[in-house]
């Protein structure tokens, strides 16, 4: 496996710098299902003068000219559990992981890290940093941290040249602060403890960069309209955007923190909009607002996700930043590690959400066990690599190559730019680099291979989509 993935991502970082601006020909990379490709390099086509399409003539229209929000980067969270695995693998699969992931050459250019405050759910036991009630926060202390976050963190950050991003959030405050008394099960923030909680995150940071470790921001709550049985908290729109600009905003900023970015919400599409208005629509709130986080994990009943939520974000506050801060599959099941939909989730809600405003995608764990944990309340999930920590083996299941085919080629700094496809089958989104190369992400949704023509101004490339296929496109 390992001799096989590096032969592939070499085989990118070869070929992806060779299409500069005005030349007339595209790498294609696919990924594909019931085949042996990978994020391989499937082709190398030129772009021929073509004008205007047959309607029989499936194409992928792309615009470098419409350009869009700016992509801010893709990465994953490194929780405890993540961290737990991790320290168990014997040193050489450590560095495969770290350079498959964080390596912008070799690898597939990771560049966003999140983290927790606090236990969450993916963590072995239930923690804070401080000792019960200890409003004034002398305790702090994060040497909870120090055994296994922190040392894979810092690695990770080695590994991509140290240009990787990182934010924090909390799951929930100490129980002492809470009305329920408890981390987990919802609870509410108690209004006394307002601003001991708007101190902890400037603890937390203040830490972690003694440490050695770069904080870019926080979250202020994940999912802060979910009671789970993990820790949990709840805020309404008003309690949270309270919080925000009469506690925690002017903490930060009295404590010198001004230059770290705040995200809100940090929860699904569904509430998205509702949440922003409120946010946003209030001046002295929104001033501390880099933007707002967004997971997947909506009720759609089958339907589609809610994708058009995002563009109502993106159209009325064009301002704010619209950033994917966790998503996975689900209800771990051993025996789905090679089912082709794990990559396929990826796919469809990385495209879709670029394209009605999203400027980066944060995964949630970045490595589980063959349980998918662990997890202090058996809350088991897929994350797009498995370590069997009987074995020492590394399980790439094929959302990591998904995932990959955005990582991989789009840099920090890109614009989104026009791509529209004449199929339904076919969904595609493209960015436009600061080296001015381009990138067309398409995918066939189909169980039909279909020829396709990306066509840019005039000119266009013939490529094959094999069947449930993703292609990447660089020219």
């Amino acid at each position: 496996m390992k001799n096989q993935l590096f032969a592939i991502l070499l085989s990118v970082s070869l070929t992806s710098t060779l299409f500069a601006q005005g030349t007339k020909q595209a790498a294609v990379y696919t990924t594909a299902y019931n085949t042996a490709l990978r994020l391989n390099k499937t082709g190398s086509v030129d772009f021929k003068p073509m004008g205007q399409p047959l309607e029989t003539q499936i194409c992928v229209f792309v615009d470098p000219g419409k350009t869009f929000q700016e992509y801010f980067g893709i990465g994953a969270a490194i929780t405890d559990a993540s961290a737990e695995v991790f320290a168990k693998l014997p040193v050489a699969k450590q560095q495969e992981f770290l350079k498959a992931h964080f390596d912008p050459i070799d690898g597939i250019g990771y560049s966003v890290v999140r983290t927790n405050i606090n236990s969450c759910d993916f963590s072995s036991d239930m923690y804070t940093y401080v000792a019960d009630h200890d409003k004034p926060l002398n305790t702090f202390n994060i040497s909870h941290d120090k055994k296994y976050k922190i040392p894979m963190i810092k690695q990770a950050m080695k590994a991509a040249g140290g240009g990787v991003r990182m934010f924090a959030s909390p799951w929930s405050p100490p129980a002492w602060m809470k009305t329920n008394n408890n981390m987990l099960q919802g609870g509410k923030l108690k209004p006394e403890y307002y601003d001991s909680w708007a101190l902890y995150y400037t603890k937390f940071i203040r830490a972690y960069e003694q440490e050695g470790l770069p904080v870019w921001g926080i979250s202020i709550q994940n999912e802060p309209m979910a009671t789970q049985r993990w820790e949990s908290c709840i805020y309404s729109a008003e309690e949270e955007r309270d919080f925000l600009k009469n506690h925690l905003g002017p903490t930060m900023h009295k404590a010198g923190m001004d230059d770290k970015k705040i995200i809100v919400w940090d929860h699904n599409r569904d509430l998205i909009y509702q949440r922003a208005q409120t946010y946003f629509n209030d001046p002295d709130a929104a001033k501390y607002v880099w933007g707002i986080g967004f997971h997947w994990y909506e009720d759609w009943s089958g339907g589609t996700p809610m994708f058009d939520n995002l563009r109502r974000v993106y159209e009325a506050f064009p301002d704010k930043h619209i950033f994917f801060t966790e998503g996975c599959a689900e209800s771990f099941d051993a025996s789905r590690y090679n089912a082709w939909e794990l990559g396929e989730e990826y796919g469809r809600s990385m495209i879709n959400d670029f394209n009605n405003g999203m400027v980066g995608f944060t995964d949630w764990n970045i490595l589980l066990d063959e349980t998918g944990g662990p997890n202090h309340v058996q809350n088991f999930c897929f994350a797009p690599v498995h370590a069997d920590t009987r074995t020492g083996e590394l399980l790439y299941t094929n959302a990591y190559y998904y995932i990959g085919h955005f990582s991989k080629f789009i840099k920090p700094g890109a614009k989104r730019i026009s791509a529209a496809a004449s199929r339904s089958q076919l969904i595609t989104t493209a960015f436009l680099n600061p080296d001015g190369s381009k990138v067309a992400i398409i995918m066939n949704q189909s169980d039909k291979p279909i020829q396709t023509f990306v066509w840019v101004n005039g000119d266009a490339a013939e490529i094959e989509m094999l069947p449930r296929s993703m292609v990447t496109v660089v020219f």
